[in-house]
This record gives C-alpha cells, sequence and structure tokens, in this order.
C-alpha cells in the first residue's frame, strides 16, 4: 500500500479554496501511485475555527465540501479531517473528526478523544470526546488512525476520557496515522519527533504522521509530516514552513532498513526567521492586503522587522517612515537610511519636532511649572502611531508592530504609540534573540547596517537615553523572562538559581503591572512555547505575584 501525505496550508473558512487545494493533491497522489493520500486535521474548514464552529452553516458549508471531495476519490481513498455534528445530542454539538473516503463514498468516521485545552488551544469549548474506537480495513491492512494529541497519551486530564490507541491496538492494527495540526515553537520539532517515535516503540507499528503548514493570525504550523517505522527509527521528514506532497511504500516502511531523503535540520533562529517570515507572508495573504508599513528608528527591532517584511512581501511592498526628533542622532537617521538603501523599500521622511512641539504649547497651561518627564516621551511615540496609522489610511498600508518580547513583558512601550499595529512580528522574540535574527539576517552580506546591531539601544525620546537606564541589561532581562514566561517559575525558584533578589522582584512585578497594555496590543506571531496572547492569559488586577 503507498500512502501520500499531504501537508498543505489551509485557510480557515475559505471552503472553496481549501476543496480546490485538497481535489488538487488528491489528483496529484493517484498520479503519483498512491493507494491512500491523507490530509491533516480539520483541513476541511482550517485550524484553529474557533467560533465559527458555533454557526451551523459552518458546519453544512464542511460537509458540501466533503460531497465535492468524494467525488475525486475514485481509484484511491482519501483521510481528510473535519467538524462533525454530535447526532446524540448529549454532551457538546461536535465532534473533531476524520473521515475515511472511498470510491467517492464516506467508509468510515474517526473521532477524536483527546481534546486539549492548554496553551492556544481550547477544543473542549466546541467538542465531545469519542469514547468507541476501530480500526479501519483498507487494501488487506488495518489502519489505526488518531487525530493529533490522541497520539500524545496525556492521560493526566480527567476531561481525556480513554487513550485511543490502547484500544486501537487490541485490532492488532498493521500501521498507525495521525493527523494533527500541531502548531511551531522552536523547541516543539525535536519534542514531535521523540512523543512519536515512541509511540511507533510502545505498539510496535510504523507511524504516518501528516501536519499543516501556513499562519493562522499568530498561529503558525511549520509542517515537518514524519514517517517512522516500527522500531521509532525516522524513515522520512517532510519539508517545514512549505507544502509538500510524499508518498511512502508501507512496506518498504516496515521491511527496508533505508530512509527517504529529509529535510536539513534548523537550528533555533533559522526556525524562528523562517515561521516570521511565513507569519507575516500568510497574515497579508489571508486577510487580502499586499503591502505593510512601518516605523523606522534606526535601531534594531524595526530594522529587523523591516528585512522580514522585505522578505516576506518584497521591498517593493514594504514602506518604511522615518519619523526623526529633536533627540534623534544623526546616526540613528543614517543607519535607518542604509538600511533603507540594502534592502530598497520604500521610505518616508517625516519629522516629528513640529507637531511635538505643538503638543508642548496646547499642554503648556495645563502641564505648568512641571518637569519634562514620561508624558511628552509618550506624545512623541504617539504623534508617531499617529502618523504611522495616517500613512495606513491614506494608502491602504498594514501597520506592522516592531515590539520585542522583551519590552512587551515589561511594558517597556507607549500604548497607542509604538505598540499600536495589526501584527506583532517580533512579539514573541527576546531582544537577544533579535540580535541573533539580524546576524543571521546578515550572513551572506550586510541587510541591517552594523551600526545597528552594536550600538547600546535607545527610545531616544530624551537626550542621551538608552534602554539600560530603565531596563536591566537584556542578558539578564532575558534570562529572568524566560525563566518566569516559559518556565512558569515563581520569584522564589529563580532566586535560588542565582539571579539577584532584589531584581527578580523588581522585574516580575513590571510584567504583572504591564498586563493592561499586552490586553490592548496586537495579535503577535507565536515562536516559542509560551507566548503573549490566547496562549497566556492572565488578569489585569490580580494581586498575586509569583
Amino acid at each position: 500500500m503507498k500512502i501520500a501525505l499531504a501537508q498543505l496550508n489551509y485557510h480557515i473558512g475559505n471552503f472553496e479554496a481549501n476543496t480546490k487545494k485538497i481535489t488538487e493533491n488528491i489528483q496529484l497522489a493517484k498520479d503519483k501511485g498512491a493507494d491512500l493520500v491523507v490530509f491533516a486535521e480539520l483541513a476541511i474548514c482550517g485550524y484553529p475555527p474557533r467560533d465559527f464552529l458555533e454557526f451551523d452553516e459552518f458546519i453544512v458549508l464542511c460537509e458540501t465540501a466533503v460531497q465535492e471531495i468524494a467525488k475525486h476519490c475514485i481509484d484511491i481513498a482519501c483521510i481528510v479531517g473535519l467538524p462533525i455534528k454530535n447526532e446524540v445530542l448529549q454532551g457538546k454539538d461536535l465532534f473533531n473528526a476524520a473521515y475515511f473516503i472511498e470510491e467517492g463514498k464516506v467508509k468510515a468516521v474517526v473521532k477524536k478523544a483527546l481534546l486539549p485545552t492548554y496553551d492556544v488551544f481550547d477544543e473542549y469549548r466546541y467538542f465531545e470526546p469519542a469514547t468507541q474506537f476501530n480500526c479501519i480495513d483498507f487494501k488487506g491492512k488495518k489502519i489505526a488512525l488518531t487525530i493529533c494529541e490522541d497520539l500524545w497519551n496525556i492521560n493526566d486530564n480527567p476531561l481525556y476520557v480513554s487513550n485511543p490507541m490502547d484500544e486501537l491496538i487490541k485490532e492488532q492494527p498493521d500501521v498507525m496515522i495521525n493527523i494533527a495540526a500541531s502548531p511551531f515553537s522552536y523547541t516543539h520539532d525535536d519534542e514531535r519527533i521523540k512523543v512519536l517515535a515512541d509511540n511507533a516503540k510502545k505498539y510496535n507499528l510504523p507511524v504516518f504522521y501528516v501536519n499543516q503548514v501556513g499562519a493562522q493570525t499568530e498561529i503558525i504550523f511549520d509542517g515537518g509530516s514524519l514517517v517512522f517505522d516500527a522500531d521509532g527509527t525516522m524513515k522520512a521528514e517532510m519539508k517545514y514552513f512549505e507544502e509538500d506532497l510524499q508518498v511512502f511504500d508501507l512496506e518498504e516502511v516496515e521491511n527496508v532498513r533505508n530512509k527517504y531523503p529529509q529535510s536539513e535540520r534548523l537550528t533555533d533562529i533559522e526556525q524562528i526567521h523562517d515561521a516570521l517570515i511565513l507569519g507575516i507572508k500568510d497574515y497579508f495573504r489571508k486577510s487580502g492586503f499586499s503591502k505593510a508599513v512601518l516605523g523606522l528608528s534606526g535601531g534594531i527591532d524595526s530594522a529587523v522587522v523591516c528585512a522580514l517584511a522585505c522578505r516576506a512581501l518584497g521591498p517593493e511592498n514594504v514602506m518604511a517612515v522615518l519619523m526623526p526628533s529633536k533627540f534623534s542622532s544623526d546616526h540613528s537617521i543614517q543607519d535607518a537610511l542604509d538600511l533603507v538603501n540594502n534592502i530598497g523599500c520604500m521610505h518616508e521622511i517625516v519629522p516629528i519636532k513640529e507637531a511635538a512641539e505643538a503638543f508642548d504649547s496646547i499642554l503648556a497651561p495645563a502641564f505648568k511649572g512641571l518637569p519634562f518627564n514620561l508624558a511628552e516621551e509618550n506624545i512623541q511615540a504617539r504623534i508617531r502611531g499617529i502618523i504611522n496609522m495616517a500613512m495606513s489610511n491614506k494608502f491602504g498600508y498594514i501597520l506592522l508592530n516592531t515590539s520585542n518580547k522583551s519590552e512587551c513583558a515589561v511594558g517597556y512601550g507607549t500604548l497607542y504609540g509604538d505598540m499600536c499595529g495589526a501584527i506583532g512580528v517580533i512579539g514573541d522574540v527576546y531582544k537577544m534573540q533579535v540580535f541573533e535574527l539580524a546576524r543571521y539576517i546578515n550572513k551572506e552580506r550586510e541587510i541591517i547596517p552594523i551600526n545597528t546591531i552594536v550600538k547600546p539601544p535607545s527610545a531616544e525620546l530624551r537626550p542621551d537615553q538608552k534602554d539600560s537606564d530603565s531596563l536591566p541589561e537584556y542578558e539578564i532581562l532575558d534570562k529572568i523572562l524566560y525563566q518566569h514566561i516559559e518556565k512558569k517559575q515563581g520569584s522564589k525558584a529563580i532566586i535560588a538559581q542565582g539571579f539577584d533578589e532584589v531584581l527578580v522582584l523588581r522585574i516580575l512585578k513590571m510584567v504583572n503591572v504591564a498586563e493592561f497594555k499586552r490586553y490592548q496590543t496586537p495579535p503577535i506571531l507565536r515562536v516559542s512555547p509560551k507566548a503573549f496572547g490566547m496562549g497566556r492569559r492572565m488578569p489585569i488586577v490580580g494581586k498575586y505575584m509569583a
């Protein structure tokens, strides 16, 4: 039996495009001699559909799409994921399901049992967990078909009523197939490989795993579909961050000690780079936009975002707006211009000195006798936000936010100023990782000016300002933030690692106090195991400080 894994980029709710993509790949798999082609979890509607699932018409459109897809399953079978109605009318209204389609008809239905409710997942909000499991007979083989989490063997959640593979193995299947929508983080590929290899060894069966690829707003899917033999040896690793279709001979996977071509393993920074490119590209393509605007300060954050946007959209579609103030240094303006010249994007120079002075004049009576402070600094940032949004409105550009994760964590940013935007490009990338990204972008030639990389970071909102005036050095700050955010460590545990107690308490207080700002920021492209946004839900007015 020849099995094709179709690793595709779906568009949530775009049934016409998804159906066309699926049927085209059914034909491609047939042309390549496949007996069975496997598509990802909720491929029909895209993942995650969220509250679209509450509309009856949405579910009807899923079934209508399947009827069209089934017409193409002649002389080839397919497995495809979709939400289906719970006809029993007990529990939730829907199941997260997969159809096995053969000779134009749905021959089997498999339902997901282990519904994740952690991090970015909230499947139990919509779906009822399955309680019955059966293998699928096809071409003399028994297929144990599972859906994503069902092969992750998580048994400590009371909502997880049973482990599907422990039931399916009783029917003595010949192969495990798992369809998934497994979001990217730069640590997840190694974890995923280990989990699937362990399952292959545990059940002594080959594993065929297909993942989605592409970005759905903040969530990015990296592909990397996998095949293992019964010993847990990886036989194939499909492309990352690209659509891919490959055909595998089950007999070869079972019996021959060879490997299919595999993708080259990527470093963390390479993965983050490629994920952000895909995230930008899909956000624009799936939203129906093509041109981006951003404020370009001469600093490293905006330089990296500008470079990534140009790679994703083409420099001809990126507008960089330079907005020097009376505090902007000559070298920052030159650094920004050098980047524009290196990269070839559009640019405008819009000085903000007169606008800032106008606000000073307007507010002079109210601020009489008070010294220059954060209020005047934030006015400058908000003037820049107004200019960026004006460019967006006038020319139809989408504004890219350039705040990094370190700044987002401690609230080092101005609401309705540098924190505005439609999508946060590097809001899940710590400052030290931003420097790594800049060096990676420059690996073949200088794109980001060296001076941008080596100079001390500064918001340039007052004379001789440096980030280190307000924040700890980023080398230390990022390590403490990582322990608190990704590792979920409280102050005592972090201090026990050798960090200064006063510094740790100060940083964690800044993180908690800044929660109200993060509620009002754009969605952030998720590249880490724990990003700000839907995967990290903290109360704004809570008193507890870990």
